[in-house]
């Protein structure tokens, strides 16, 4: 028997008036779990947190150490000790070694076991295990298998390994492929509007269009083409509901499906509407929409009224029914002055005070609550995509032609609070919520904004704005073709892996 509990508080010092409750011992036993005998050689504990107390003066004696001795089936020999009532504080330092000890057995019989055990083979038939890694929520998608047909990526690259069916989408870097990016030509979507096409714009520099984004162990997840992606969404209904990135990602996906379509007098746009734009393939059966909510709740535009406990009605009565929803909000919270877009906030019918987070917090909530309510993940798969950064001051956009360095500091713009409202809610909801976390992988394109080469009150920057990037770059919306059409293909690949 060792006198061991120095790990978790000293018991040994001279000067120590704690109980000592924790005794280690490191002896070789055997250990009944489920009816296996296991041997264990590690180093355990036992304790009796509400039986014994040791008088300080005898922990560590032959009389502390012989309290302390324990056989399976045996009680302690507690007689002939001197016992001392525990204070309230000292019941509270003894659970907490308590809890530390478990843990400390848990970990050990862990690694115990990962010794012996081989990893368990998953049936075809199961489903594929999400997990989540500590630090994020983001999905970790599974790398669809490869057909025989395409075992080796189109670039001539193997296909991924065995230990690759499981990865993180979006830990990876950016890799400059000319000759597979981009997915489209701009000229080919006559719908893009003029605010996104860069080089139409004047643009001179092209090469923002030719990074595709690898994923560190799972490369072969997003080598998807448009076709691939047009016969995934046959019979299927795509709605996307937020902001103007949204919009952004919207035009991306319409896109991608249209240059893909073997008829493209068979494939339409409806975008006559700002709030409301749809593309279908007709042949596919397949619709993407685009519904403009940019707070996600209800904003009475005539009275400028920001209601947290209301949806836009007309516009979440039509999303139930569809197969995928992706939804986004954040950066119209975070207006002030003139540039925001309500006067005064309502909650149950009457007027409240509050800060921008709080406000964003309860209109998620209201949010979430409709998602419980009425939708069905056994028939609709939900996203929530993160916030797209901007890059302004000290990342500045203008005149940038290449991404960010990973080594490179990116100064967040957005509040750090906002985005751990969204997580938080998206982990609350009972619905089960996506999070595709394009945030980090983003913020390393600073070379892939519109900067001057965009429009500003439906007219192209004349030269002379141009020159006053300071005031006219738009470093918050994306150039198409673009950084956008990676986040449908993270979109379109984490859809491939929950429906597996």
């Amino acid at each position: 028997m060792h006198c061991l509990g120095a790990w978790l508080h000293p018991p040994c010092s001279n000067n120590s008036t704690n109980t000592f409750q924790i005794l280690f011992f490191s002896f070789e036993f055997s250990f009944s779990f489920y009816g296996l005998v296991v041997p264990l050689q590690y180093i355990h504990c036992y304790y009796r947190v509400a039986d014994v107390y040791i008088h300080p003066s005898e922990k560590c004696s032959s009389r502390g150490r012989a309290a302390g001795e324990v056989a399976v089936g045996a009680k302690l020999a507690m007689d002939p000790l001197k016992l001392k009532p525990p204070s309230m504080a000292t019941r509270k330092r003894l659970a907490g070694a308590a809890l530390g000890c478990l843990s400390l057995f848990l970990l050990s019989r862990a690694l115990l076991f990962s010794q012996d055990d081989p990893e368990p083979v998953k049936r075809p038939d199961e489903a594929s295990s999400i997990s989540l890694p500590p630090d994020r929520i983001a999905i970790i998608a599974a790398a669809p298998a490869p057909s025989p047909a395409t075992a080796a990526a189109s670039d001539g690259s193997p296909a991924p390994a065995q230990d690759e069916v499981r990865c993180d989408l979006f830990d990876g870097s950016w890799v400059y492929d000319p000759a597979g990016y981009p997915l489209y030509d701009a000229g080919e979507c006559p719908f893009l509007s003029d605010q996104v096409t860069c080089r139409r714009n004047g643009r001179p520099d092209s090469g923002y269009e030719h990074w595709r984004w690898q994923p560190r162990r799972c490369a072969a997840a997003l080598r998807l083409r448009g076709g691939e992606m047009l016969e995934q969404c046959r019979d299927k209904r795509v709605v996307l509901v937020g902001d103007s990135l949204n919009r952004n990602m919207w035009e991306s996906l319409a896109c991608i499906l249209y240059a893909a379509a073997p008829d493209r007098s068979r494939a339409t746009v409806d975008d006559a509407s700002a709030d409301h734009k749809i593309f279908q393939a007709l042949d596919y059966n397949c619709t993407v929409e685009f519904y403009w909510s940019p707070f996600l709740v209800d904003l009475d535009d005539q009275t400028r009224v920001l209601k947290l406990d209301r949806l836009p009605a007309t516009t979440y009565r039509r999303l139930a029914a569809a197969d995928v929803l992706v939804f986004n909000t954040g950066h119209w919270w975070t207006h002030t002055g003139k540039f925001r877009a309500w006067d005064h906030l309502e909650r149950n019918g009457k007027k409240v005070e509050m800060g921008a987070e709080e406000a964003f917090n309860r209109a998620l909530r209201t949010w979430t609550r409709w998602l419980d309510r009425n939708v069905d993940s056994h028939k609709t798969m939900v996203f929530f995509r993160s916030i797209s950064p901007e890059h302004k001051n000290k990342n500045w956009c203008y005149n940038e032609t290449a991404p960010m360095a990973r080594a490179e500091e990116y100064v967040e713009a957005f509040p750090r609070g906002m985005v751990s409202i969204v997580e938080r809610n998206v982990r609350r909801a009972r619905t089960a919520v996506g999070y595709l976390d394009i945030t980090r992988l983003s913020e390393l394109r600073r070379d892939a904004h519109p900067s001057v080469f965009t429009v500003r009150g439906g007219k192209l920057l004349t030269p002379e704005q141009r020159r006053q990037p300071g005031s006219y770059a738009d470093c918050s919306h994306w150039c198409l073709p673009g950084l956008p059409d990676t986040w449908n293909l993270l979109l379109f690949a984490s859809w491939t892996s929950l429906r597996s």
